[in-house]
């Protein structure tokens, strides 16, 4: 480790020590979510479970709460409920990453954790330049950085980042988020024996492809892997335009379904489905854990919205990850779903087994608190409409009649409401997560999921409606905090 890079980690130490106070009297801090210590997180990266351990790393400004040169932070698990902040794991110390070392991925090779990132670098005038870079790790923790393993080939921007790197056969695998020269976003493919040497296979799909039209001028955190015989690309791409209840946030997260060949570089897919509806969801990163899991991490926010409005900047720190969710291929439809491992976390609970919502709405006694899970399901019949109200602050609403589900929320400085919608023909269940100022709703197992960040004034309370009186199991626990 170079003197210059021990001398960054120790700025950023001092700076969650200068704002600890601050950053803890947060009534918005999370009890079970990942969260910076102070300043600003965001994408997920080197999401990997190596020798016993989670490791989950993620972008990080110490120094404000707003976007500049990136760090990798770091929190470590055994049991993915349970986590321990560890140090600093990459800091941008070195010319190829003086303003950042920006998202990537981590793999376990010769016993060795090696984690794959771009570095980012800017002259004087703001001209970008984008190296993809290596460290590597015989304990997890402390990392001796490789230097550049991929520089930028031509056809391309400098926006060109984010590398997700896996295995095929005997060969090494790198996707790239990217951006063509003709300011067309991309997903570009690479292929090394030895992590050191990539070969240029090219764009395997992207705006203006064979297979798509106009499609985002960026695409950044590609992760491609297989699920059920299929090959399964999740990108987030930038500049897709609003259409009826779709692509409602400033950028977007989804995923095709296809098959890669291997040998001619080419990606056979569907169309684009939104992996998220709700307003905060963004760089989701997956990995394949000791069970044969694919589980998933995501940034539970969204770059350039709200992002100056959120209130816990006045306190020192911004955003957080969403839970950890296990994905599933259901048909041509990626169903998700909290971690088996969340439930350890609950504590006291309230059941209602077969509780009559009425038209005319009510309370229930125990339904409140400020991290908790609900469950509601085993309906007696459809419902026709059936509504959530959580502190005045956001409110679910399904519309039968209109096959709509329905997020609102208000906006973070004023009382005006905004909403997220997708369209469902019925509610079978329910499964919401409450943390503080935090949602996120698994409708029908995981058929779709909306992920929001709500700041409440008050204490976080729960009302219920139906359009019908209708007859349901309503579940409630408390949920205890993951951080040691």
């Amino acid at each position: 480790m170079t003197e210059r890079e021990q001398e960054l980690m120790k700025q950023a130490t001092l700076e969650v020590e200068k704002h600890q106070s601050s950053v803890q009297a947060d009534k918005y801090r999370l009890d079970f979510h990942i969260m910076p210590p102070v300043g600003l997180l965001n994408d997920p990266n080197g999401f990997i479970d190596w020798n016993g351990t989670y490791h989950l790393f993620y972008q990080w400004n110490p120094f404000k709460t707003a976007h500049g040169a990136k760090f990798w932070g770091h929190y470590s698990s055994k049991d993915l409920v349970t986590w321990q902040s560890e140090n600093t794991a990459l800091a941008p110390s070195e010319w190829f990453e003086k303003n950042g070392c920006y998202s990537g991925s981590a793999i376990d090779h010769d016993g060795k954790l090696k984690l794959f990132y771009t570095g980012n670098v800017k002259d004087e005038q703001g001209n970008r330049e984008t190296y993809q870079c290596l460290a590597e790790s015989e304990d997890g923790i402390t990392f001796t950085k490789k230097g550049v393993v991929l520089t930028l080939p031509k056809g391309y921007t400098a926006h060109f980042r984010d590398p997700k790197v896996w295995k095929h056969n005997d060969s090494w695998y790198m996707i790239i988020g990217a951006q063509s020269e003709q300011q067309e976003g991309k997903a570009v493919l690479f292929q090394s024996e030895n992590l050191v040497d990539w070969q240029y296979r090219g764009a395997i799909t992207g705006s203006h492809s064979d297979q798509l039209d106009e499609f985002g001028y960026m695409w950044e955190c590609p992760d491609l892997f297989h699920l059920n015989g299929q090959d399964i690309l999740i990108v987030s791409p930038q500049g897709l335009e609003p259409t009826g209840t779709y692509y409602q946030n400033t950028y977007q997260s989804g995923y095709f379904i296809g098959e890669l060949d291997y040998e001619t570089a080419t990606y056979r897919h569907g169309s684009f489905t939104e992996l998220d509806r709700g307003f905060e969801f963004y760089a989701p990163q997956t990995m394949v854990d000791r069970y044969g899991r694919r589980l998933l991490f995501a940034w539970m926010g969204v770059p350039e919205q709200y992002e100056d409005e959120h209130p816990t900047i006045d306190h020192h720190w911004i955003h957080a990850m969403t839970i950890p969710r296990e994905l599933k291929l259901v048909g041509s439809k990626l169903y998700q779903k909290p971690v088996e491992e969340l439930t350890n976390l609950r504590s006291e609970g309230v059941s209602y087994d077969r509780v009559t919502i009425s038209e005319q709405g009510q309370t229930l006694a125990g339904i409140e608190g400020g991290a908790i899970e609900l469950i509601i399901d085993d309906f007696a019949e459809h419902p026709n409409h059936f509504e959530i109200n959580i502190s005045e602050t956001a409110k679910v609403v399904f519309d039968r009649e209109q096959s709509l589900f329905t997020l609102e929320r208000k906006k973070f400085t004023s009382d005006e409401v905004e909403v997220r919608q997708c369209a469902l023909d019925e509610l079978h269940s329910l499964r919401i997560y409450l943390d503080h100022s935090s949602i996120e709703l698994f409708i029908n197992d995981g058929e779709e999921v909306f992920t929001a960040r709500i700041f409440p004034t008050g204490e976080q309370l729960l009302s219920f409606l139906s359009g019908q009186s209708v007859k349901c199991r309503i579940r409630k626990w408390d949920i205890h905090s993951i951080y040691k």
